[in-house]
């Protein structure tokens, strides 16, 4: 596939793209893991058109099915309604490139996963899993850090040169026999040895690979730094699977973590070792001196700087103290003090053991790292595994907490439109004492239907609700509504309210809407108030001759208008309505949101009417009152 080649992308955007991915391959691979956010990044591409461009690519149908704003719309809607229940970018990303299709099979299994998905969801701790899954993520596999403290010994330029290509010299410095000063600068020495020909008895900060050897056995950072870089995240997917009761190898590949991190060598903790020691050895000398006698040949000693027996003793037993302090918090018996009151530290001595002690357990723990990297490069294709199985599960996770608190319910597929006590997104998560579940059906032969009835009755509510079910059913999702039956249908037209169709607009009525019913594909055609023409007369024959082109196809259409009077004179089509009953005790209208079959409601301008004039005050009240009047 070239890029160039698909549909609403061109040379120019296809550079760009390319450009901002560094090859069409890493675009092509980025796609597939559906990064919609990455591509949105780039300048000049928004979020919708980065989910268009990638559904161009995995081949998703959207724009095929969704064919006015207003249908595009809706579907957004939805989408924004189930990333709220999205935790990680992966899920994010899926959820965008949900797309609705025509393919029953498919449709019916993505049904059944989200049920299941539905179902699991309630036996979970979902606020626990969520404050999980949202520190969740691919893994990070960040280049090498360069380490000062550490170098890389070779024997001869070739051996040199293999380090720098494979790239080594990103992690160390690479030094050369020829070209090698004091060793003891770094803490750490690799000899990358063929021969072995220089002699390292004497030297405890130098430890011998084989110039044979794999990257992991020089630089064992090439794994490692992996498993350090990703050690939070890991210990949240081991907590995720454990709670999924997932097998996992991330407990033992945290424990191999752990102790190496337990092996690090820290000098603050010698120094610290060592002063702390000096503080406590002070305190005592000052008081166990204090209990001293000295006679006058003691003290004529003490002048010649002859330690006396009687302080000698003293010293010695605080100074082995001091040492023995030392050695259980560093592990090292050596006496780094000079003996005198205050004593005083020997810093070229502690320097010393410093560098001697650091160089044998920096060896020491290079063995550990090799050791490590060696079990843990094993372990990495199942950890990745475990990582992407529970971005996975985000996605399917999203979409049951959706179901669930949506309560939202599988719908059959057959051959028309019907659902039992339905229910609006927007209206779903309120109370359910303050909402009013809708019933409803669209079937042949009554395909198309006019909508009547009282202003803010629920009529545009009533066509957004069964678009809704119509998107979200060939989504694959489960839809608000206890029971529902939906036809899949290749087209879905859903058009806003227009108040008026001037001598302009009648022309773009008719360049809009004619094409529609001339062509096969299976459509559901909803439009929201399709009021006058210029010429009322002109506009009900042509709006009639719309009407029975739709009913004599496979399509369906809802119409909602206040002119269905004038259409029934000129059509036979099914008339619904949706009435008001009255005012509340608030002067809020009264309304049974479900529509009845067969039935001319009015629109109730009267009860509009009374309820403006109760909330108005002033003379503004007294004019609606004399309007009142008249009726």
């Amino acid at each position: 596939m070239d890029l160039r080649d698909i549909k609403g992308i061109g040379d120019r955007l296809a550079s760009k793209i390319i450009n901002h991915f560094g090859t069409q391959e890493e675009f092509f691979q980025a796609a597939r893991n559906y990064e919609v956010y990455r591509l949105a990044n780039m300048e000049g591409i928004s979020q919708r058109r980065a989910v268009e461009i990638i559904n161009a690519v995995l081949g998703n149908p959207t724009e095929e099915f969704l064919k006015t704003e207003r249908a595009i719309q809706i579907y957004e809607e939805i989408i924004h309604c189930i990333l709220r229940y999205a935790n990680t970018e992966y899920a994010k990303n899926r959820i965008l490139l949900l797309s609705p299709g025509k393919n029953a099979a498919q449709i019916q299994e993505n049904m059944k996963r989200v049920m299941e998905a539905k179902k699991k969801v309630n036996h979970l701790p979902i606020e626990t899993l969520r404050t999980l899954l949202r520190n969740v993520d691919f893994a990070v596999d960040s280049k090498l850090k360069y380490d000062t403290s550490k170098a890389i010994l070779v024997e001869s330029k070739e051996d040199y040169s293999s380090l720098m290509d494979r790239g080594l010299n990103k992690q160390a410095q690479i030094i050369s026999i020829q070209e090698v000063g004091s060793l003891e600068e770094f803490e750490l020495v690799v000899y990358v040895y063929r021969d072995g020909i220089l002699e390292i008895s004497e030297t405890t900060n130098m430890v011998m690979v084989s110039a044979d050897a794999e990257d992991l056995q020089i630089v064992p950072e090439t794994v490692l730094d992996y498993y350090y870089n990703n050690k939070v995240l890991l210990e949240n997917i081991l907590k995720i699977r454990t709670i999924l009761g997932y097998e996992s190898v991330l407990g033992d590949v945290l424990n191999i973590v752990d102790s190496l991190e337990s092996s690090k060598i820290n000098e603050k903790d010698f120094d610290s070792a060592v002063n702390q020691a000096k503080e406590i050895a002070d305190e005592k000398l000052k008081k166990a001196i204090k209990n001293v006698d000295l006679s006058g040949e003691e003290v004529l000693d003490l002048l010649n700087k002859d330690m006396p027996p009687k302080i000698q003793v003293i010293f010695d037993r605080i100074l082995k103290e001091a040492m023995d302090y030392i050695k259980k918090n560093t592990g090292i018996i050596f006496d780094p003090f000079i003996q005198k009151y205050p004593l005083e530290i020997d810093l070229e001595e502690l320097e010393r053991i410093k560098k001697q002690e650091t160089g044998k357990k920096q060896v020491i723990l290079f063995e550990k790292k090799v050791n490590a990297a060696v079990e843990l490069e094993q372990f990495r294709s199942e950890v990745e595994a475990e990582i992407q199985e529970i971005l996975e599960f985000d996605y399917q996770f999203t979409l049951g907490c959706f179901a669930h608190y949506y309560d939202l319910h599988a719908p059959i597929i057959g051959d028309g439109f019907s659902f039992n006590e339905g229910l609006h997104l927007n209206l779903a998560l309120e109370d359910p004492s303050n909402v009013q579940r809708i019933n409803y059906s669209l079937e042949s032969p009554e395909n198309v239907v006019l909508l009547t009835g009282a202003n803010s009755g629920g009529k545009t509510t009533l066509l957004e609700t069964l678009a809704q079910i119509s998107i979200m059913s060939q989504m694959g999702m489960p839809v608000c509504a206890k029971e529902a039956c939906v036809i899949l249908v290749d087209e879905l037209f859903f058009f806003s309210k227009k108040r008026s169709l001037d001598a302009g607009a009648f022309e773009s009525f008719l360049s809009t809407f004619m094409p529609i019913v001339v062509r096969d594909e299976e459509k559901l055609i909803l439009l929201d108030e399709l009021e006058a023409i210029t010429e009322l007369e002109a506009a009900v024959k042509i709006i009639s001759s719309f009407i029975n082109f739709i009913q004599d196809s496979k399509s369906f259409a809802i119409i909602v208008t206040h002119m269905a009077r004038e259409i029934l004179k000129n059509t036979d089509v099914r008339v619904d309505g949706i009435e008001a009953k009255g005012l509340d005790e608030e002067y809020n209208l009264i309304v049974d949101r479900t529509p009845r079959m067969n039935y001319f409601a009015r629109s109730t301008p009267e009860l509009i009417l009374r309820m403006v004039y109760e909330r108005s005050e002033g003379k503004l009240k007294d004019i609606y009152g004399r309007m009142l009047e008249k009726f």
